[in-house]
């Protein structure tokens, strides 16, 4: 949840000061794995949201394997493991395109949904995690 919301303030502080195509190339920079200081913000946020995608991916897995985990934990982590695959396609269409204005709106939107699924996921498991743990007999 913290390196989601991390993730979403770059691509807020990147919109915001026109950074966005700073770094033209997707999946990399210019430069290679390791960009030069004009690459470096755009960098890190790609960098954030591969970290990102990896979590929320591990996190629908982990709920899967878990015998405990509840539908709605599941059903949550899945729509997050979507979310994040189709913001980070729409990412690579958003540089490809330049900045088209419907992309970026439309990453924007998917952005917060992702948000949304990732809240309800932390939720529904510290709910479960509080539930107390009954007696059989």
């Amino acid at each position: 949840m913290i390196v989601l919301y991390a993730l979403m303030f770059l691509g807020g502080y990147i919109s915001a000061a026109g950074l966005g195509l700073t770094c033209p190339e997707w999946p990399l920079c210019p430069d290679g794995i390791m960009p030069g200081e004009d690459y470096l913000i755009e960098w890190i946020h790609r960098l954030v949201a591969a970290t990102t995608g990896a979590l929320v991916i591990a996190t629908m897995v982990a709920s899967f394997i878990n015998k405990r985990a509840d539908a709605k934990i599941k059903l949550t982590s899945s729509l997050a493991t979507v979310f994040v695959i189709t913001q980070i396609t729409l990412g690579a269409l958003v540089i490809d395109l330049k900045l088209h204005a419907v992309l970026v709106a439309i990453h924007l939107g998917i952005g917060i949904l992702l948000f949304s699924m990732v809240l309800l996921t932390t939720l529904f498991a510290f709910r479960i995690s509080k539930a107390p743990i009954e007696a059989k007999v």
